[in-house]
């Protein structure tokens, strides 16, 4: 029997009908797998090996909360776990950090979806930087002045954290605008990190693609349609999802990238698209699965794990 290990974000906060996370553990529990979960500070180094403190748990989306525990006990991740997804949302800081250094103890002897030496080196802003001709115009600075200047040139912009995620933090500013000043200190009051600044796709009114892809290759995409009165597409603050189609320049996109990212084991990957413009390299936590389901009436988890499974 598989044994997988979910490093993620507390079971009881998640939503199983739309969680990516639940979709996957829920596909392992299918299989006969079983599945352990704990939260990121459960995780501990100890002469020279790696622990994990959580539980061993069944699933049910249909009760509340969807899981229950069948034991709970400290793991050897090493020797207890031939799979660990590293699933647990950003923000991408020196907790989040901290915990890929650890599990780099782990080496190959289990194997990490996605690879965290990887996934500590392509943060999702800026992985993407190494695809700047694929790119609207970017720049990422912590001066007021340097940004003010992107404003000018590109009138309107989208200004973002840089390690953040879900949508939250994320603004769309007029070259008129009286508050960027303001917003700006806002933000460099509450974090010594820089902002990312982007010029806006107006294209975004129509949507903004995720495709998942599966070691390098599209294994599907959805299209998040904005809600009235809002420029974020995201899942997370209302953005609907709906069926689409990829377009030859999206799927030229996707070649492109695919090769670095199966070469770095970034195995679960999913990427933004508007308006043909690449905006965003998501591999520590994509969403999205289980609307692909839904709308391809696939079992595309089940294509996951045949993936996983070829890569042990």
């Amino acid at each position: 029997m598989l044994r997988v290990g979910f490093q993620m974000d507390p079971l009881e906060n998640i939503d199983p009908l739309s969680d990516t996370s639940f979709r996957l553990a829920e596909e392992a529990q299918n299989r006969g797998y079983s599945v352990f979960h704990y939260l990121p500070d459960e995780l501990n180094y100890s002469k020279n090996k790696i622990f994990a403190k959580g539980n061993f748990v069944k699933l049910n989306r249909n009760d509340k909360p969807p899981f229950s525990i069948i034991d709970n006990k400290t793991i050897d991740i090493i020797n207890d776990l031939d799979v660990l997804w590293l699933r647990q949302d950003p923000p991408f800081n020196m907790n989040y950090l901290t915990s890929t250094y650890l599990l780099d103890f782990v080496g190959n002897k289990t194997l990490i979806v996605n690879n965290p030496f990887w996934v500590r080196n392509f943060p999702e802003k800026l992985l993407v930087l190494n695809y700047s001709h694929l790119m609207p115009a970017t720049i990422i600075s912590s001066k007021i002045d340097v940004i003010q200047k992107f404003r000018e040139q590109y009138g309107e912009i989208i200004l973002k954290p840089l390690y953040g995620n879900g949508g939250a933090g994320v603004f769309k500013l007029d070259n008129d605008d009286k508050n960027f000043v303001s917003l700006m200190e806002l933000f460099l009051m509450n974090s010594s990190e820089p902002l990312i600044a982007q010029e806006f796709i107006p294209e975004v009114s129509k949507g903004d693609k995720r495709i998942i892809l599966l070691d390098g290759e599209i294994l599907g995409a959805i299209n998040r349609i904005p809600k009235k009165g809002e420029i974020r597409s995201n899942m997370h603050v209302g953005g609907k999802a709906v069926a689409t189609e990829l377009s030859v320049d999206e799927i030229n996109i996707c070649n492109e990238i695919g090769n670095n990212l199966r070469e770095n084991g970034q195995i679960f990957v999913g990427i933004d698209v508007i308006g043909g413009k690449l905006t965003e390299i998501n591999v520590t936590s994509p969403t999205g699965l289980q609307e692909l389901e839904r709308f391809e009436n696939k079992n595309f988890a089940s294509k996951v794990w045949d993936k996983v499974i070829s890569k042990i």
